[in-house]
């Protein structure tokens, strides 16, 4: 069984939708392997999200995802957990998202789509380390 990274964005936890989130992942056939709520650091996020330090954006991304508590997420599947996980949540800007994906459900916003997932299986790796540095 292969495994990915999901977190659950600040603005869904505050707005007490995370559960819900979480229902329809386990709902759609998905195992958590591991999960925590946690705030991230000005470090962590550095360098969770070091991809985008050069892009326009970064520095709203970074206060936007410091600002409150996230839920990160080790799933487990088979198949290509990566497009699956993609088919889940559906496309970043959730107007353009599939109906009966998780940001076409529970985002309101390009940065406030409710949910990040890893774009690729290094992507997995690296996000999961930085999550779960303790395993």
């Amino acid at each position: 069984m292969a495994s990915t990274y999901l977190m659950i964005k600040p603005e869904a936890v505050e707005a007490g939708i995370h559960g819900r989130i979480i229902d329809f992942i386990l709902a759609n056939g998905w195992k958590i392997k591991r999960m925590k709520m946690f705030r991230f650091s000005g470090a962590q996020a550095a360098e969770f999200y070091g991809i985008h330090k050069d892009k326009p954006f970064f520095a709203d991304l970074m206060k936007y995802i410091v600002s409150g508590d996230v839920i990160g997420l080790e799933l487990e599947k088979e198949g290509d957990v990566i497009a699956l996980t993609r088919e889940l949540v559906g496309a970043t800007n959730p107007s353009e998202a599939r109906p009966g994906t998780i940001r076409y459900m529970y985002g309101t916003s390009l940065q406030a789509n409710a949910v990040h997932a890893s774009d690729s299986p290094a992507s997995a790796e690296k996000e999961l380390a930085i999550v779960f540095p303790e395993d």
